[in-house]
């Protein structure tokens, strides 16, 4: 049994900050249970009520993993990616001393893999920049984020680490348009979750067990998950 659990999936809203190119969701009441009084639910003296919301959003909103499809045409959906491969080892590197719009590289990863005690060696990464704290639920977010290089994520390629994981809304700089580390993913066969929460409470703690199983979505590109270590 875990000695303690932590999810790490930020908290689905009403129009919450989404990436620059993506729609916010939206999220409203359906029925009430005051519309719903007359319905003529349940049995007398017992009336039966009901809630309901309707929920409109892109698969990349809030916390999510990137399936292959996301950025390769011929790359696997979500609903057909092995299981076993959201789940496994894992650590957190502290990269807070990154800026807004800073770039990590390999040194970042290389200083704070040792910092950290635990040789990557087929771990799921994840990356505590202090993003979210920073600036969550401002807009600014949304353009603020640090990016991978090209070079480390090949690093963690490299180091067969599978899927690595960043807060805020892209693992690449919302500066330009170039998406290094999403080019690499896609030659690399490797992918990543996006917006993580709650990072910061698992630095320092060494190797760990993560699981982070999406949502089952047919042709899904990357769907959200509740995700706890």
């Amino acid at each position: 049994m875990a000695e303690k659990i932590i999810d790490l999936t930020l908290e689905i809203d009403d129009n919450i900050p989404s990436h620059k190119l993506f729609q916010a969701p939206i999220i409203v009441p359906h029925l009430t249970h005051e519309k719903t009084q007359d319905f003529g639910l349940g049995v007398d003296g017992d009336t039966m009520t009901f809630a309901t919301s309707y929920i409109g959003t892109l698969d990349h909103i809030g916390t999510h993993v990137d399936a292959y499809s996301h950025v390769n045409p011929e790359g696997e959906t979500i609903e057909n990616m092995p299981m076993e491969m959201f789940m496994g080892k894992a650590v957190c590197l502290d990269l807070t001393h990154i800026p807004d719009l800073g770039e990590i590289d390999v040194s970042d990863l290389e200083e704070a893999e040792e910092k950290a005690g635990v040789k990557i060696d087929g771990h799921i990464v994840l990356l505590n920049t202090g993003l979210h704290n920073r600036h969550y639920p401002d807009k600014k977010v949304c353009w603020s984020n640090p990016g991978l290089t090209a070079e480390a994520t090949h690093w963690l390629a490299d180091r067969n680490s599978q899927l690595h994981g960043v807060e805020g809304p892209s693992t690449d700089l919302p500066s330009n348009n170039l998406f290094p580390s999403h080019r690499v993913c896609r030659d690399r066969g490797i992918s990543h979750y996006e917006w993580l929460v709650n990072l910061e409470q698992l630095v320092g703690k060494g190797e760990f067990m993560f699981y982070g199983l999406p949502l089952k979505f047919k042709n899904g590109s990357g769907p959200q998950f509740e995700l706890m270590l």
